[in-house]
């Protein structure tokens, strides 16, 4: 008898999953334990294997969303007929037995789009893809084509702009790009259309209609295909560059050009179409025409005149629309308290110094806060939780986000198993991920999973300060800057160097008592450092 497989739930925030790859295909034999597809979820691309066993008679195309529980295949004996189930009559289902997955590296920039399926139209409507846990929408930062190109499947379709970083959007459907749904800049919703890929001719208006029940969508000056003899095709137009928007390159090779201080409309593109790739700007020479123009041709300076009142308004980045949106959610919804503590750092500045003489990676102080973070959250587990409304998570493990502020927000990349690791290692790790948070090459494995941050403003010689929880954490440490003062050191007045620090909590998961012992045990870390090392 048929059996029907219904899209499992792999994880407690999935509703629905994109069948990524089949590895069985109509007609194939499916045996107990066979590895059956690839289902990307929201958190991760994730292998299926399949314990029944029989002929693969059904299944759903490749790259389509299917929710939690719905129809992906079905398998049965060869020849069955299969049309009952497939109109929704009576049918014996595979039993719910938790399916046994791997689970990937998460696949945040290869994302895939939804496919509306007509019979009317050859063409698809693309999507914008959730390119991260938190992402509701995204800014189209360019398009890498425009109306009338052929795209190839597996090109660069744009860069999109999430809440964490800019990412190239890879497209696996292929056909002449027949409409542009937004401009560059525009934000979009994720689920929304943002452009449509099809056969020449279709008409991707009618597409449009039946997405939106018959009211055809409204899109800023949109351009048609023309079928004019006299247009040039999208393949000889690559090559052209000039000071427009729509200059092909990669988001790497922008920042290296950006860096070096390099016009784009200089540079010729080697890449797929023309595209402008790294090796362009790094073998780039200018031209003594080039490097004249720039001595001849200063940048104007802006003349403000007394009493003139002017200003300039700018959108708001999505980063900076998410940080606003989970801090203030934070600041709203958890009951924060906060505990201050000096501690002495003379021990701590000894001990760095003499790490330094043999450590392969420079140790700063805020590594050091970090790992007696990590340690003190060992012996406090209870700190090293989250609130989940109707329950509270005890992590038994420790991953420490530190915030790292970059030009258009904070992000808070995480250094996963922070107790585990070694003082050099951490310090190599936060340097990487600070790296990468500037250069906007995160990826969503970075930023995930903290179960604790620390945030330090002492390079910027601010004192003390209090810090906003990171959800999911019930706690985060705001650290100070290390100032001579005088202490009081066996009975006698000395200068002494000390530090402050201040612990916000989650008054829900975190009482006055466990926030103050787990100070108490960072301050005799910090105060002791040796004892990190064993």
């Amino acid at each position: 008898m048929a059996i029907k497989l219904l899209m499992p739930k792999l994880s407690d925030t999935m509703e629905e999953g994109v069948i990524a790859v089949w590895h069985k295909k109509v007609g194939d034999f499916v045996k107990g334990g066979d590895l059956l597809a690839e289902i990307e979820t929201d958190k991760a691309t994730m292998e299926y294997e399949e314990f029944e066993s029989g002929v693969v008679l059904y299944q759903v195309p490749e790259k389509s969303a299917v929710k939690v529980n719905d129809l992906m295949a079905i398998l049965g004996k060869a020849g069955e007929d299969i049309s009952a189930l497939l109109s929704g009559g009576g049918a014996q289902s595979a039993p719910k037995a938790e399916p046994v997955a791997t689970i990937a590296e998460p696949v945040a920039v290869v994302a895939q789009p939804q496919t509306v399926s007509t019979v009317k139209v050859n063409a698809t409507a693309i999507t914008m893809p959730k390119l991260s846990d938190t992402m509701s929408e995204g800014v189209v930062a360019n398009w890498l084509v425009k109306v009338g190109d052929v795209f190839k499947a597996g090109a660069i379709l744009a860069e999109i702009e999430t809440d964490k970083a800019t990412m190239e959007y890879e497209c696996f459907e292929k056909g002449t790009v027949l409409y542009l749904a937004v401009e560059k800049g525009q934000a979009v919703k994720v689920d929304e259309v943002i452009c449509i890929i099809g056969e020449p001719n279709a008409d991707y208006k009618l597409l449009l209609e039946q997405l939106k029940g018959g009211v055809p969508t409204q899109a800023s000056s949109p351009t048609v295909v023309q079928n004019s003899p006299t247009a040039l095709p999208a393949q000889a137009q690559t090559n052209v560059h000039s000071t427009d928007e729509r200059v092909k390159i990669s988001p790497l090779a922008k920042q290296l050009a950006k860096e070096k201080g390099i016009d784009l409309a200089s540079l010729q593109g080697s890449g797929e179409n023309g595209r402008i790739v790294k090796r362009d700007v790094e073998t780039y020479t200018p031209t003594t025409k080039t490097v004249e123009k720039t001595e001849k041709s200063p940048l104007p300076t802006a003349s403000i005149s007394l009493g003139q009142e002017s200003f300039e308004e700018v959108p708001v980045s999505q980063m900076r629309k998410t940080i606003a949106k989970r801090l203030s959610e934070s600041k709203h919804t958890a009951p924060h308290f906060y505990l201050t503590m000096e501690i002495e750092m003379d021990a701590a500045m000894e001990a760095r110094e003499r790490m330094n003489e043999s450590s392969p990676v420079k140790i700063s102080f805020n590594d050091l806060v970090v790992k007696a973070c990590a340690m003190a959250l060992r012996k406090h587990p209870a700190v090293n939780s989250s609130w989940l409304g109707d329950k509270i998570r005890y992590n038994h493990h420790v991953h420490v986000g530190v915030a790292v502020a970059v030009d258009e927000g904070l992000l808070v990349p995480v250094v996963r198993f922070t107790d585990q690791k070694s003082l050099s290692q951490i310090a190599g790790e936060v340097k990487d991920l600070a790296q990468k948070a500037k250069t906007k090459k995160l990826q969503p494995a970075d930023w995930a999973g903290n179960t604790f941050s620390v945030s330090n403003l002492g390079m910027f010689g601010i004192d003390e300060f209090t810090a906003i929880i990171n959800p999911p954490d019930a706690c985060i440490l705001a650290v100070g800057g290390i100032k001579q003062t005088a202490v009081v050191k066996n009975g006698q007045l000395a200068v002494g160097n000390v530090m402050k620090v201040t612990l916000s909590c989650d008054h829900r998961v975190v009482d006055g008592a466990m926030g103050a012992a787990f100070l108490k045990t960072l301050k005799e870390l910090l105060e002791a450092p040796v004892r990190m090392l064993v």
